[in-house]
């Protein structure tokens, strides 16, 4: 028996009624996670522009799939010049769909450390620590790293403002 073909009209209502667009089309979870990989596999070989056009394919077709916002997070994340507010968007967006992986609390609280918004930071930094006590995650020791690197540097700024005669962060507040 011949399978009856979809109209274009009649896929664009069933998406719009809320049925994943993955699943109008045919296509699979597997298949959906399987261009996540691919996508992931350009980001890591530095191809962003094809990697963005492969996670914004699943998130397409799939606006659940957090990998996706995660992974053009991290895209926007790694540009020069970075896009601190996709960054922060797509981060937002998959943090809300899986909010204890701790990948994405570290690349979101690195986004809020760059954009000055340092107690928000906090938050997400602290969560991605607690979510890898084994220190494991790559994602979570690259953070950690860059704070500890901070508080290097403001244990310099204090040290060299005290040898100044100038107020410490600790005095000023």
């Amino acid at each position: 028996m011949a399978e009856q073909q979809m109209s274009p009209l009649e896929a664009a209502k069933r998406i719009a009624s809320g049925e994943k667009a993955a699943a109008v089309l045919g296509i699979t979870d597997e298949q959906v996670k399987a261009f996540a990989a691919l996508a992931y596999n350009q980001y890591q070989q530095g191809k962003y522009d094809d990697a963005e056009t492969l996670f914004r394919g699943v998130t397409s077709l799939d606006s659940n799939a957090f990998y996706g916002y995660a992974g053009l997070g991290a895209i926007a994340l790694a540009r020069k010049p970075a896009d601190l507010n996709a960054a922060y968007d797509n981060l937002s967006k998959a943090a809300e769909l899986k909010p204890d992986d701790a990948t994405i609390q570290a690349n979101l609280g690195e986004v809020l450390l760059r954009q000055g918004k340092v107690s928000d930071a906090r938050m997400h930094l602290e969560k991605s620590f607690q979510s890898d006590p084994d220190h494991k995650d790559p994602g979570v020791n690259r953070v950690r790293a860059l704070v500890a690197g901070l508080g290097i540097l403001i244990q310099e700024a204090e040290k060299r403002a005290k040898q100044q005669g100038k107020p410490t962060l600790a005095q000023a507040s």
